[in-house]
């Protein structure tokens, strides 16, 4: 059974909370953006179907979440290193394949894929980095 250890780093679990915000507001905003809304069907200037606020808060919580058990699973003594490394095989290989399966299904577009599974294995990269240098 997985058990929270202790001594998890809760500062970088906090800040690679925050860095998947800066990411998200980068990747999907400048780089991306006019090709992502196109690509997934959505009008880059229209109404969002929720309340930003809603949104923000379920991302919020899933962004934390996803870097508190990304800290449970990186030894204590792992390094920024280490962490990198981690981070770009979950990245890549647990969720972006992941994505891949349902996106093949869904019908979505190769290019949608590949800037949403780029995003989070950057995303990991940097939980990595962040949470192994403050480990």
């Amino acid at each position: 059974m997985l058990s929270i250890p202790p001594n998890i780093p809760w500062l970088g679990v906090i800040l690679a909370t925050a860095s998947a915000f800066l990411l998200g507001g980068i990747w999907y905003g400048p780089l991306f953006k006019n090709v992502w809304c196109r690509e997934a069907g959505i009008d880059p200037n229209g109404k969002p179907d929720k309340h930003p606020a809603q949104v923000f808060t379920v991302a919020i919580a899933c962004a934390f979440l996803a870097a508190l058990m990304f800290s449970v699973m990186m030894p204590s003594s792992a390094t920024a290193v280490d962490g990198l490394g981690l981070g770009f095989v979950v990245g890549l290989f647990f969720v972006a394949m992941s994505f891949g399966v349902n996106y093949a299904f869904a019908g979505r577009s190769l290019k949608l894929w590949m800037i949403d599974a780029g995003y989070h294995i950057i995303q990991f990269i940097l939980y990595g980095v962040i949470i192994g240098a403050l480990n």
